[in-house]
Order: structure tokens, then sequence, then C-alpha cells
């Protein structure tokens, strides 16, 4: 049986904006991982691990999961701590 997480994914550390944290991810897992005896890296043969499909809710990505018999896990956003200051603020020893 496949089994697959739902999520928002969070924002890089290279972008400045939130434009791609707005869609629903669902991402195979795989459990067929193992070392490669020549390089040392982690290898695996499972080729769905390599496929991302966004979706605009999470409700659509329960009912593609649900109408292709694909047991997931959803993973609820984390909300976004807002430190609101002024720039100023930067130049203020405290």
């Amino acid at each position: 049986m496949k089994k697959a997480k739902i999520y928002i994914p969070s924002k890089t550390a290279m972008q400045s904006g939130r434009g791609k944290t707005k869609k629903w991810l669902l991402v195979y897992e795989s459990e067929q991982n193992f070392m490669n005896p020549l390089m040392g890296w982690e290898s695996s043969t499972d080729t769905l691990q390599e496929v991302k499909i966004e979706f605009e809710t999470k409700e659509q990505a329960v009912e593609y999961a649900k109408k292709n018999n694909i047991n997931f896990e959803i993973q609820k956003p984390k909300k976004r701590k807002m430190i609101i200051k002024s720039y100023a603020d930067n130049f203020i020893n405290k």
C-alpha cells in the first residue's frame, strides 16, 4: 500500500516572500532506501518518492488520496510568529 504525506511546504532560506507556500503538496514516502556501496549515499529503486503533486486546497489532496487508495498523513502548517518592528529598532541598544 502506498503511503503519502499532505502538507504546505515552508519557505526556503533563499526565499524572501511566501510565493511557493500557498499550495498543498502530496508527497509519497518510501521505505526502500539503501546505502549505495560505491558512493556511500542513500539510494532507492522507488521512483514514486520523486513525485510531488500540487493541490489548491487540503480537501482536494485528501480526496485524491482516498480516490487512489493512498494511505496519507496530514501535517498541519505551523503558524508564523510575526515580530513587527520599525527600521529604527535595528539601531537601538536594549
